[in-house]
């Protein structure tokens, strides 16, 4: 199914389909530039509730793959006083409807980007309807050109009837513990909350970190009980990792919630566990990436209660605080987003940085359609 690490883009299809509720995202993991890991259901470690992660042996190929490439040679230096986000180009990537490989539904969008600055955009395609349970295969497009042209969907993982899903994670850049991978999800009753998976070997093994658990622990959640959900890691420029999570349940507000981990997420504490009463949030998993300046972008449906209006915000200061400026990608019926960026030279050419968000987007329902918007981040064409 995959090329071994010294291929420079290797995810090739192993297969095409035969054949909402709330999406998953398990784990798959690309290790590479600052922070992105896909990962799937390995059978070990023990399960994540969001599907776990995916079968180590069948991604060990896409890690060593981006960890044995170099890393972007990204800015350093504060570039604030640039930052001027600017929607360039939009398109479609995967339309619902059993248009494409008679897949009924593309659900739980994810996008990154490989050193050599390819960018892959994966998604859920549901054989049979919308449903997070039953089958599906994990969808792939890859692009070479910054988003301008797309391979055509490939199917590249069979996940058969498992109520899993996707979802980035971090590689750490940075002390302490330069060089893990971290990827986090939410947990099932038995162990709710969430919980983060981390390898020192370049995904050759897989242990637990520290997680922080829903309470009541082990009970049926309420309304307003604290219930972190489905989440993005990021690091910040001093090497701590911030995990941003949906609040399942509205505890506090109806908002996003904010960990932090200062040892590479061995530990997570309850007094590192705060609330963003800016990031407004309709209960959804968002996207989340810091540049290597250490801006922090953030885009999910700006509304307290309905999957609509797809913003996308910006932080100077490590997230503790949002421009009031931002970005509106789409005003209806939009749902999970992801977020990766190209910084420094792509094809030996020096650009100000370019966001992608790829993201849920309908006319009249969220899961009509995936699409991927390219935002210049300092406003040039």
């Amino acid at each position: 199914m995959f090329k071994g690490p010294g291929s420079a883009e290797c995810l090739q299809p192993g297969f095409s389909p035969g054949g909402q509720g709330r999406g998953r995202r398990g784990g798959e993991m690309t290790a590479e530039r600052p922070g992105t890991v896909l990962l799937g259901r390995p059978g070990r470690p023990p399960m994540l509730g969001c599907g776990g992660v995916c079968r180590a042996q069948d991604f060990a190929a896409i890690f060593l793959l981006l960890l044995s490439a170099a890393i972007f040679g990204a800015k350093t230096e504060n570039d604030f006083s640039l930052v001027q986000p600017l929607v360039t180009m939009e398109q479609l990537l995967w339309v619902s409807g059993r248009q494409i490989g008679s897949v009924d539904t593309f659900r739980i969008p994810l996008v990154t980007a490989t050193p050599r600055g390819t960018l892959l955009a994966f998604s859920e395609a549901r054989k049979m309807s919308t449903s997070d349970e039953g089958a599906k295969f994990i969808a792939l497009r890859r692009s070479v050109d910054q988003g301008s042209t797309w391979s055509p969907t490939a199917f590249i993982v069979d996940d058969g009837e498992t109520p899993d899903g996707l979802n980035l994670g971090a590689v750490k850049q940075r002390e302490p513990r330069k060089g893990r991978l971290i990827v986090c999800g939410h947990g099932t009753l038995e162990r709710d909350g969430v919980f983060c998976l981390l390898s020192d070997d370049h995904g050759a093994s897989w242990r637990y970190g520290s997680g922080i658990s829903g309470i009541p622990y082990g009970q049926p959640k309420r309304e307003n009980d604290f219930n972190p959900d489905e989440c993005q890691p990021y690091e910040l420029p001093d090497g701590s990792v911030v995990i941003n999570a949906r609040n399942q349940n509205n505890y506090h507000c109806h908002c996003r919630i904010v960990l932090r981990s200062y040892d590479a997420c061995d530990t997570l504490r309850p007094r590192d566990v705060t609330f963003d009463p800016e990031l407004i949030d309709p209960v959804v998993a968002a996207g989340a990436v810091a540049t290597s300046s250490g801006i922090v972008f953030f885009s999910n449906p700006a509304h307290p209660e309905f999957r609509v209006n797809l913003t996308l915000r910006w932080s100077f200061s490590n997230g503790t605080s949002w421009r009031k400026e931002t970005v509106q990608l789409w005003p209806g019926p939009s749902g999970y987003s992801s977020l990766t960026a190209l910084e420094g030279s792509v094809d030996r050419e020096d650009q100000g940085p370019q966001l992608f968000v790829l993201y849920e987007k309908g006319r009249n329902y969220y899961t009509e359609s995936i699409s991927l918007a390219k935002v210049s981040v300092y406003g040039t064409l």
